[in-house]
């Protein structure tokens, strides 16, 4: 018997309580059944801009499986008594699937970053996953008003799993304005895996990402662009971690335990 995940609400965003392992069998299930499975990462500054961009939380929220990008957030979770058994970063799932993606032989399309990027990202996965089948792909910079057209390029291409390599929130709206319409059975917003794909940026060591350092080793790379943003979402994720801790728990109102024990 399949074991039914849990889907634990942390800052009022339901999340699905996975492992790596059942995310990717997830999304594997959903490719053997014809499905279509829009995938959702949440970070600490995500969930921080959710706060204050209702478009984008409601993109997040409506997406099929919502999982801990981020550390903090699993970190977070454990400090508010909400189990998550371990982080699913989106770069980690990226390659996970690509590698799977080219055991299985299935068609996948890789949208998103600049040109040059895009062409030597598919040059080193071509290089990784000689067997891999790339149905289409396409650079990030596009109008809104060009979505419908992008959506039905990917449809055209018949790829099965489609990946975002751009930022929020437009990945998280393009998803939810034409993620179905694209006809993939995944569709996974990676932000800016293509640029460490394609040499552009380096990944954190191991080390630093079990200590939740990811962020402050991006920003080392790029201080002057990314050093007071990620300071600031870090402090405002933390307060809110702080107010929902010592926010007090309502009790049953006396009409609804009434009614329980009447039954």
């Amino acid at each position: 018997m399949t074991r039914r995940p849990s889907r634990p609400s942390l800052f009022g965003i339901t999340l699905d309580a996975l492992t790596m392992d059942e995310t990717v069998q997830r999304c594997l299930d959903a490719v053997r059944r014809g499905e279509q499975i829009e995938i959702g990462m949440v970070n600490a500054a995500k969930l921080v801009n959710m706060r204050r961009d209702p478009r984008l939380a409601a993109a997040v929220a409506g997406c099929d499986l919502v999982l801990a990008d981020g550390q903090a957030v699993v970190w977070a979770g454990r400090v508010l008594g909400v189990r998550l058994p371990e982080r699913v970063a989106g770069i980690d799932l990226f390659m996970r699937l690509l590698a799977a993606a080219e055991r299985a032989d299935v068609p996948v399309y890789l949208l998103g970053a600049r040109q040059d990027v895009l062409e030597l990202m598919l040059r080193r996965i071509a290089a990784q996953f000689p067997a891999l089948r790339v149905s289409g792909s396409r650079n990030g910079y596009f109008d809104d008003s060009e979505q419908p057209a992008v959506a039905g390029a990917v449809a055209d291409s018949g790829a099965r799993l489609l990946f975002l390599g751009m930022t929020s929130p437009k990945k998280e709206i393009f998803t939810a304005g034409h993620g179905r319409s694209t006809g993939a059975n995944v569709v996974h917003g990676v932000g800016g895996s293509f640029d460490i794909l394609a040499g552009i940026t380096k990944r954190a060591p191991l080390l630093w990402q079990r200590m939740g350092l990811e962020w402050f080793y991006r920003a080392l790379q790029e201080p002057r662009r990314l050093g007071k943003r990620y300071l600031t979402t870090n402090a405002a994720f933390l307060l809110m971690t702080a107010r929902e801790l010592v926010r007090p728990t309502k009790p049953p109102s006396p009409s609804t335990g009434s009614a329980n024990r009447s039954h």
